[in-house]
């Protein structure tokens, strides 16, 4: 043990307080007194926390490219159709049986020609969904509509292999896609359809909003986790002319478009950057409305979204390693491709934030020699550049989304980034799976037509199970509980804001999940009662 790690755990309190008055009259006393075991754990940790902090400051970057570029906002098309493009509109389905009335009640109201449109139902579900969509869809069918029923046997390819095989008999120039949790709006098309003639563009995005949004407090994080990427970073880019990905959904694009890149490829569990990245090197370019929102429904449950996110990780790291290379050697300029690798690496930063973890304890140990100055001039500039830019960042988005009542953001800040902590085990299993080459099936978010109204959840199908991940979250949560009571016996109280938001956020992910499931398991245990009494 180095001579840092026992003066720790051994000094009195009375030695305690003459080191830090010591340190208080000497601010850089104590430096020279490190050991090569203090400097094993000090230059990773500062290693790390240097490389988070370089993502910290594209989020500044980002919002420096966002005001800068604010007069190149996506305005109205130069030019109209005339007459209008048959467009082909794909509602991939799997398992949604809650929601799937819905959408196609809604995706029928759609303002255009009928004899334009073709609304496809790609269904891959192996439940009781099947039968009721494709009953949906003859009722509506029936009545006139210009909608098809097409199921396919297997899941290949997943939602890319069922976007693909929808395409061998779309009628449609353009493809809008709309997945099962969303309401498209009735004159969706007529404010997408006329961007495509500029021959040149391949997609046209438009912004999510939320059914939900208020309906507890994991939700309200969610909307503006989401709101960050499609007002700020879709709002940059797009504005700046840098690459940006279509989201899977509540878009467009020119069917030319995605045969010319390649199609859909199912190589990675994030299809639709996939297919963005490799038609933006093909010179395609593409358009963000902000203007015009979809409606869709968040996950109400921690892991239900974890298991969204889990997926959007693996994904995005997927395509990094996929299309970084070619990215890099791409004819384009250097500045956009520096904004392709931060926009597909940043997940790299959950593995980062376990190392952080480890190493957090010991480090508070090696540094109770160092002075107060000392720690100042070396954390201060990483918290800048680490933390404050994610607070500046969300509510920057949230002022310009919602001008009149952004201030609530800011006091959701701390469950912001302890719902982030929350997300860093199981994102980073999904970056080294990444990494590693490891394949995993495509796990959809289960959905259940949720509004603003709490509703209770115990009897849905398609909960899945979170396995060991709650029991590892608490266990975090635990050692950082311990860190905490280690600041406040070594006065570190600076650092305890910082440890509580780890404590609360790996408590939150881990207890909520285990109530949720246990919530699960009672109600399943009484239907199993009640059905029981009823047979007797």
């Amino acid at each position: 043990m180095s001579s840092s790690l026992t003066l720790a755990f051994l000094v009195t309190r009375s030695s305690t307080d003459k080191l830090i008055q010591s340190l208080l009259n000497n601010p850089f006393a104590g430096i020279h007194q490190l050991a090569w075991f203090d400097w094993a754990m000090l230059i990773p940790y500062f290693t790390v926390l240097i490389i988070l902090s370089v993502y910290g400051l594209h989020r500044y970057d980002i919002i420096r490219t966002y005001f800068k570029h604010k007069k190149n906002a996506t305005g109205e098309p130069a030019r109209r159709f005339d007459p209008l493009p048959p467009v082909t509109i794909q509602l991939p389905l799997y398992n949604e049986r809650y929601v799937v009335e819905r959408l196609i009640e809604e995706t029928v109201k759609m303002e255009y020609p009928k004899e334009l449109l073709q609304i496809q139902v790609l269904d891959d579900s192996t439940d009781d969904t099947a039968p009721f969509a494709e009953a949906l869809v003859e009722r509506y069918h029936a009545l006139g509509y210009p909608i098809e029923y097409l199921h396919r046997t297997n899941r290949h390819g997943y939602k890319a292999g069922a976007l693909q095989a929808g395409l061998k008999s779309a009628t449609g120039e353009l493809v809008a896609v709309f997945d099962a949790d969303f309401i498209p709006p009735t004159d969706f098309l007529m404010r997408t359809v006329h961007h495509f003639t500029d021959p040149k563009v391949g997609v046209v995005q438009t912004r999510w909003s939320y059914l939900n949004r208020d309906y507890n407090f994991l939700t309200e994080v969610e909307a503006m986790l989401l709101d960050g990427h499609f007002i700020l970073e879709h709002g940059a880019r797009s504005r700046a002319g840098y690459f940006f990905n279509f989201n899977g959904t509540a878009g467009i694009l020119r069917k030319a478009m995605i045969d010319d890149a390649g199609g859909w490829q199912h190589d990675t569990l994030t299809e639709d950057s996939d297919l963005s990245y490799r038609a933006q090197l093909k010179g395609w370019r593409f358009v963000y409305i902000p203007g015009l929102d979809c409606p869709s429904e968040l996950p109400v449950e921690m892991h239900g979204f974890q298991v969204q996110q889990r997926r959007w990780a693996k994904g995005l790291t997927q395509v990094a390693m996929k299309l970084l290379p070619s990215i890099l050697k791409a004819p384009i300029s250097k500045r956009v491709k520096m904004e392709a690798f931060m926009h597909l690496t940043p997940n790299i930063s959950y593995p980062l934030m376990i190392v952080v973890s480890a190493l957090m304890l010991p480090v508070m140990i090696v540094r109770f020699y160092m002075g107060v100055w000392q720690m100042v001039f070396l954390d201060l500039p990483l918290i800048a550049a680490s933390f404050w830019s994610i607070s500046l960042f969300y509510v920057v988005a949230q002022r310009e989304l919602y001008p009149k009542n952004w201030k609530r953001s800011i006091l959701l800040l701390p469950m912001l980034m302890a719902v982030g902590v929350g997300l860093t085990i199981i994102n980073t299993r999904a970056v080294l799976e990444a990494l590693f080459g490891v394949e995993s099936s495509f796990v959809r978010t289960p959905k259940y037509a949720i509004g603003e109204r709490p509703m209770k959840l115990e009897n849905k199908q398609y909960r899945r199970r979170s396995g060991w991940l709650p029991y590892m979250e608490l266990a975090f949560g635990t050692y950082f509980l311990g860190m905490v009571v280690f600041a406040i016996t070594t006065y570190n109280f600076l650092s305890i804001p910082f440890l509580a938001l780890f404590v609360f956020g790996y408590y939150w992910a881990g207890f909520s999940t285990l109530y949720q499931e246990h919530q699960s398991k009672l109600a399943w245990m009484r239907a199993r009662d009640l059905a029981v009494v009823r047979q007797a």
